[in-house]
């Protein structure tokens, strides 16, 4: 038999196999997540610290009115037991805080006691929480999502439910080994005795509560 009589099945078979491959790799697409992981990218350093004993602001107003705290800024330096509420550069209130059993360093994973440490924003808020009224923080954020992804202590889809909540600024997934439901909370300001979360007196918590709305910045320094 002439070899071109069998010229047209091979090619036959070759496009056979050509749309199968095909298909398969769409089948594929398919079935990934919607979420994929980030892209590696060039490491972006965090802004430097304050200096030792700078202060966020410049003057302080502590009787400024509550109806002209329209852009409030709340810092919480960990080391001082301090919760500073800011109108611009102006330092408008201050309230003392207790915080967990291990209150220095960073915050790594569920249960180590620490509160975590960087920027955030209030990303709910409960007015009859167990410790009078409650605002959570947006820990863990999509940074510490990203980090703890590369790592490998938490999944993909892991990666996706701490991102989709960064995305639409609703509470982080706390079931994740970074844990999470961090909260800036009443029931006094005693030695540290939270899990981890920022605690000040009820009155305290009432007044910040009015001020703090969900999108209102949260920085907690060492």
């Amino acid at each position: 038999m002439s070899c071109f009589g069998t010229l047209p099945r091979a090619m036959g078979r070759y496009i056979f196999l050509a749309a199968l491959l095909c298909m398969g790799l769409a089948a594929c697409s398919l079935v990934q997540t919607a979420c994929p992981p980030p892209a590696v990218t060039k490491v972006t350093p965090p802004p430097p610290p304050l200096p030792q004993n700078k202060e966020p602001y410049t003057t302080v107003d502590f009787h400024m009115p509550l109806s002209q705290i329209t852009n409030p800024v709340i810092y919480v330096f960990k080391s001082k037991r301090r919760v500073y509420l800011l109108q611009g550069k102006t330092l408008v209130r201050e309230y003392p805080c207790a915080l967990g059993p291990h209150p220095k360093g960073d915050k790594y994973f569920r249960g180590d006691g620490r509160t975590p440490e960087g920027k955030f924003q209030i990303c709910y808020k409960n007015p009859c929480s167990s410790y009078h009224k409650s605002m959570a923080i947006s820990y863990p954020t999509i940074k510490d999502a990203k980090n703890a992804l590369k790592r490998g202590i938490i999944t993909p889809n892991q990666y996706c439910s701490i991102k989709n909540a960064d995305d639409a600024d609703r509470l982080p997934p706390s079931n994740t080994s970074l844990g999470g439901q961090v909260f800036i909370h009443g029931g006094g300001c005693h030695p540290d005795w939270t899990l981890g979360c920022v605690a000040i007196d009820n009155a305290d918590i009432d007044e910040l509560y009015k001020i703090a709305q969900v999108g209102t910045p949260v920085y907690i320094m060492p």
